[in-house]
């Protein structure tokens, strides 16, 4: 990667590190952390980020999308969003996890850049589909770590340790909040699952069957969750459990495919 780019990956990189230690000081000096700056930092971080992803992915004949371009995407979308939940209702625990993640990801699209890779020409249906496959995946994503803040909420709560809960609203609050990222989560792989069976030749072919079979695994989770909160109730542990195993069929699928396509097989291959 080019100069200036890189100059401004390290730069956003520092943003978001900086922004998940303003949390991290605060809960240990048990006080709420100050949400302007923070707003400010992820914000020039987001911009930088997405200036980064733009020279990575945009290819004079097309769109390069190899595993470390989407890091790059995914990264940029996980910041985002965990930045939109705050605007929707304050979580600043999620920083704790979520800005770190965004920085390793932003890091390895820096470092794993290849100039050289095929940048393909697609249709808009196809593109479409990848942007609901990446949407779906960064919304639970943000799931997946909402249950985690869940789950350390839990467990401060019966310790008595109040500091994380200085960056977190009512323990019912995250939880609704969880279920309420899980739905329209859901609802996002839904569109991209059905949206691959028209636009994709074979979901099942030799190079996407194990990216299909554990999508569609971790879909069939997620409904065993989604009705058993609507019909049992279910919360706490089971609803950190179920959405847990979720994420990780999803990241065996979307990740793992391409690691072991990218990574194992093409040098072996070659």
């Amino acid at each position: 990667m080019d100069a200036l780019p890189a100059l401004l990956a390290l730069v956003a990189i520092a943003c978001y590190l900086i922004a998940a230690g303003r949390v991290a000081r605060a809960v240990a000096q048990r006080r709420v952390p100050a949400r302007g700056p923070l707003l400010a930092l992820i914000s020039v971080a987001l911009l930088l980020h997405i200036m980064v992803l733009h020279e990575a992915i945009i290819g004079p004949n097309g769109l390069r999308f190899g595993l470390f371009n989407i890091a790059l995407m995914h990264g940029w979308l996980l910041a985002l969003l965990a930045l939109l939940v705050n605007v929707y209702r304050p979580v600043q625990g999620i920083y704790l996890i979520a800005m770190p993640l965004a920085a390793f990801e932003l890091s390895l699209g820096v470092v794993g850049h290849d100039p050289h890779t095929t940048a393909l020409t697609l249709t808009p249906a196809i593109e479409g589909h990848i942007l609901l496959s990446l949407l779906a995946y960064s919304l639970l994503s943000i799931a997946a770590l909402q249950a985690v803040l869940v789950h350390w909420q839990e467990r401060a709560l019966r310790r008595h340790q109040r500091g994380l809960l200085l960056a977190l609203p009512a323990l019912q609050t995250m939880e609704s909040m969880l279920f309420e990222l899980i739905a329209v989560g859901f609802i996002l792989l839904s569109l991209a699952i059905g949206s691959g069976f028209f636009v994709l030749d074979d979901l099942f072919a030799q190079h996407v069957a194990h990216k299909t079979i554990f999508t569609l695994m971790a879909w069939l989770v997620f409904v065993g969750l989604l009705a058993g909160r609507h019909w049992r109730g279910w919360r706490g542990r089971t609803a950190v459990r179920f959405t847990l195993i979720g994420f990780a069929l999803l990241l065996l699928g979307f990740v793992g495919s391409k690691f072991v396509l990218e990574l194992l097989l093409t040098p072996a291959a070659s």
